[in-house]
């Protein structure tokens, strides 16, 4: 019986995904697996017993990732599953910076009680007029699934779309648009957009990407776009080009005193995944990803440890270890796991970073004996024993 702690409220139709061997409890010291959206972890201790920890959602600014890796703990995320919801509010964005929309419908609203309001707001709705998203250029800064999803809609509008992702996968190129045009050159794509619009996650490479030299770059009259992370942009530096005019508008997705008091922004209170569409895949996709790692040994979609997929455990046991990315490890395991008769069926092992995962799949008894052979080794983090069910 797994237990698993939500540290935030979860769609039901995600933890029922869970059902039978699974349980849900109050103390999150006491399971072994956490379910998160937003809570804080920082600042909370990491139970001895703690297996993995599922981000509803893709950003995983809140969860320690290295201590996390350090103690041999998944971190799941849940890319592309609210990625619509996402695209969707981009879209939105790009039209009412294009159109005074708000303005327009706040002035009838003032005018509600005024019964001659329809005559008078056929003239005044000259102060509300703007331009069309069709035959500008957007600039997409980040392929992943959000920014190809918004890559796509925004050239099916009319627009002409140059995209840059320097680390584009095969995957995102294949489900882009051949109409849009991927360019290597950041500098480029900021002076020749009418719309930027960025899709990165904040790493210590990308922090304050749009900095106070790629913000004068931008086109006279641009619009930005940010609903991925407010850290990605000098927002001091955003808020003279505001000022002065040469960017015309800035929507963002995340309100902070910076932001909330710039002059002409749009600030959003992070509403990009928040529909129900999107909280339900997110929930889905983290409880799938729990289970098929907590029963099969299997890690898809973690950000601390690589890609390990062995299928289904039909039969037999799979040995689990987290370790160093260093030389001779496997070599050690093998070697220990050979020393006491068991036949390696089927192995995989794959690295990321410092950090390393294998999965063995073995015939014989994995005994206690076995794996405290292996934590024993001085470059094991953890090791775990999975028995198949069937």
């Amino acid at each position: 019986m797994y237990r698993i702690h939500c540290m935030n409220n979860i769609a039901r139709v995600g933890t029922e995904r869970l059902g039978a061997g699974y349980s849900f409890v109050d103390e999150a010291d006491q399971a072994d697996a956490w379910v998160v959206r937003s809570a804080n972890l920082h600042e909370l201790a990491l139970p001895e017993g703690l297996l993995a920890i599922a981000r509803a959602g893709a950003g995983v600014n809140n969860i320690p990732l290295d201590a996390c890796a350090a103690r041999g703990i998944v971190v799941f995320n849940t890319p592309g599953a609210n990625a619509n919801a996402v695209k969707e509010l981009v879209i939105c964005g790009m039209l009412l910076s294009c159109r005074d929309i708000l303005g327009g419908a706040v002035w009838v609203q003032e005018n509600a009680d005024d019964p001659e309001v329809s005559k008078r707001a056929e003239k005044a709705k000259k102060q509300f007029g703007g331009r069309e998203l069709a035959g500008k250029t957007v600039g997409v800064i980040g392929l992943g699934a959000i920014g190809a999803a918004v890559a796509n809609a925004v050239i099916d509008l009319g627009a002409e779309v140059m995209g840059y992702d320097p680390f584009l996968s095969l995957d995102s190129a294949w489900g882009l648009d051949r109409r849009i045009e991927h360019v290597t050159n950041l500098d480029a794509l900021l002076s020749k957009s009418d719309f930027v619009t960025i899709h990165v996650p904040v790493t210590n490479v990308t922090r304050g990407m749009l900095g106070a030299d790629q913000i004068a770059l931008m086109k006279p009259g641009a619009v930005l776009l940010n609903f991925a992370r407010d850290a990605l942009v000098d927002e001091q530096a955003l808020a003279e080009a505001l000022g002065d005019g040469r960017v015309a508008r800035y929507v963002s997705d995340f309100a902070n005193p910076a932001s909330a008091n710039m002059k002409n922004a749009l600030v959003l209170p992070h509403l990009g995944a928040s529909t129900g569409e999107a909280e339900d895949n997110c929930a889905v996709m983290a409880a799938t990803e729990l289970r098929d790692y907590l029963e099969n040994g299997n890690i898809v979609n973690s950000v601390n440890y690589g890609r390990v997929d062995l299928g289904p455990l039909e039969t037999g046991e799979r040995v689990a270890l987290f370790h160093e990315n260093s030389q001779g490890v496997i070599g050690e395991v093998t070697h220990a796991v050979a020393a006491r008769g068991l036949n390696i069926e089927n192995m995989s092992n794959v690295s990321r970073g410092p950090n390393a995962y294998t999965l063995l799949e073995v015939t014989g008894s994995v005994d206690e004996d076995v794996i405290g052979e292996l934590r024993a080794l001085g470059s094991i983090r953890r090791a775990r024993v999975l028995h198949a069910t069937k």
